[in-house]
């Protein structure tokens, strides 16, 4: 808890307010409110919060668009909140992808675990994008290696150990990646 940074999309201002009394007791700071989904949006870009809270139904963009739109966007996690269940709400929700969805009327009792929850998911999340990323990486690096060993041991008639210092030597003799003095070597020999 503490210091995370929350916008609240939410056209009815008493419902507004209850939600940040909420948050400030608890020591989340709400940096920005917002009556409608098109400046809420707004708000989120510019502002970078934490988390956004927003009302399912929304005049002007809806509530489902915006949360869909910050979650394509990796802006913030974001939990919906509404008064009513129709309309197919939760499956638009899970559209959306939100990270929880609350009845306003049962909001003071759920509102606290329901963001601790969606904070730490995110930041999971986030984690093993950022993983899944660098492995994709590392993986493509070494096949761009290894078909440049494949070059060198084709063309130059050496090892495989040989090819690999070869390519490891360049690399820091000229203070670059391994990967691009590969890419280098593959760049050459398709000449």
């Amino acid at each position: 808890m503490g210091e995370q940074r929350v916008i609240v999309i939410e056209n009815d201002a008493t419902w507004r307010k209850n939600i940040k009394g909420i948050l400030a007791k608890m020591g989340y700071w709400v940096i920005g409110e917002a009556e409608d989904g098109q400046s809420g949006l707004k708000m989120v870009r510019s502002r970078q919060p934490d988390l956004v809270i927003i009302e399912a139904f929304l005049p002007g963009l809806d509530g489902h668009e915006v949360a869909q739109i910050i979650n394509e966007d990796k802006l913030a996690p974001v939990i919906m909140v509404s008064s009513s269940t129709k309309q197919n709400i939760i499956e638009k929700a899970k559209a959306a992808k939100v990270f929880a969805f609350l009845m306003k009327p049962e909001l003071e009792s759920n509102l606290i675990p329901a963001v601790e929850l969606a904070l730490t998911n995110y930041q999971e999340i986030i984690r093993l994008e950022n993983e899944v990323k660098e492995l994709k990486e590392t993986l493509e690096t070494r096949k761009v290696i290894e078909r440049a060993k494949g070059i060198l041991m084709e063309t130059m008639g050496i090892t495989e150990t040989d090819a690999f210092k070869r390519i490891q030597k360049q690399s820091m003799n000229k203070r670059i990646s391994m990967r691009a003095v590969a890419e280098a070597i593959i760049l050459a020999h398709n000449l």
